[in-house]
């Protein structure tokens, strides 16, 4: 098990993405957090096995109507989510674990 902070810059937002991206984590059983950043990125911890994980990544490209530009992926200490949720202010998910 591993924990992401994965950065996902494009056309993100009011396109429905965070819901794409939950429900490809409850389909992957991928424990975590997604939420629109102020600069118009959207930021997702996300919890699971590696290949899981490396899955989920390809996965956010197939998200109808967003754009993906740019995804930073970097490793982070191992956090223990009770699912996966959109957080409505990116300054909640400090809180969520």
């Amino acid at each position: 098990m591993k924990t992401v902070d994965i950065i996902i810059s494009g056309r993100v937002q009011k396109v429905g993405f965070r819901a794409c991206i939950r429900r490809i984590a409850q389909e992957l059983n991928v424990g975590g957090t997604v939420a629109n950043l102020p600069d118009g990125k959207v930021r997702i911890y996300a919890t699971g096995e590696s290949m899981i994980l490396e899955k989920f990544v390809s996965m956010v490209y197939s998200c109808p109507r967003a754009v993906v530009r740019d995804v930073q992926i970097n490793e982070t200490s191992i956090r223990t989510f009770n699912g996966f949720s959109i957080v409505k202010n990116e300054e909640r998910i400090s809180t969520e674990f």
